[in-house]
């Protein structure tokens, strides 16, 4: 993230640039919320859930407040906060996102277009003392395909999938951009690494770890 201070007649705000991979626009934050102040904006609108995103700046104008609104299906809009630290340059943002994401619970592998809308991918949750499942899916003209699959279905090779499901891995494959048969080596191993249940339980605790130490500070 790119954050530009403003100053427009006296008037103090931010140009956030790159916020998030997925968020492909330019974020106006002012301290007092007038024009240009972006507001809310809807990142994200599929079936299933919509999103929308609001940046402003805290009490302390240190920090910037990432608001999300999430609703999914018919259930209750759920709201949550992340605060941003806008005061000094943040020297190892990549070492520290890649070591943080090492032991975080929940796990996907997706393809975006250039406006950071999600076309083909899994996702899954960590879960211990069970392999658990993945959920696949990509776009075909505008409309999303998508799949719960097992785990345990690719631990052996070849696999355990009917017609149908080998369609999707394929197409799904194709729209991530891998070779030939990637994505099928790639849940395979994960298959098998998702199957160790010392490393898997060992792997969940620093996470909680993290979590907790997180909410105390």
């Amino acid at each position: 993230m790119v954050a530009l201070k403003l100053d427009i007649a006296g008037r103090k705000g931010l140009l956030l640039l790159d916020p998030g991979y997925h968020i492909a626009r330019v974020v106006t934050v002012m301290e007092d919320e007038l024009y240009p102040h972006t507001g809310w904006f809807m990142q994200t609108q599929e079936e299933h859930c919509r999103k929308d995103y609001n940046y402003s700046f805290s009490a302390n104008s240190n920090y910037v407040i990432w608001k999300v609104k999430e609703r999914r299906g018919d259930g209750p809009e759920k709201l949550s906060h992340s605060a941003v630290f806008v005061a000094r340059p943040f020297l190892t943002p990549v070492d520290v996102t890649e070591r943080r994401n090492l032991v975080y619970n929940f796990r996907s592998l997706l393809s975006r277009d250039t406006k950071g809308h999600l076309t083909a991918g899994i996702y899954f949750p960590v879960l211990d003392n069970t392999v658990g499942k993945f959920t696949l899916f990509y776009d075909v003209n505008d409309v999303k395909k998508r799949e719960k699959m097992s785990f345990s279905d690719f631990k052996t090779m070849p696999n355990m999938l009917d017609k149908k499901q080998q369609q999707m891995i394929e197409e799904c494959n194709k729209l991530l951009g891998f070779r030939s048969g990637e994505l099928y080596a790639i849940l395979h191993n994960l298959a098998n690494l998702l199957s160790d249940s010392s490393f898997i339980s060992q792997l969940l605790l620093i996470n909680r770890d993290i979590n907790d130490v997180a909410e105390n500070n």
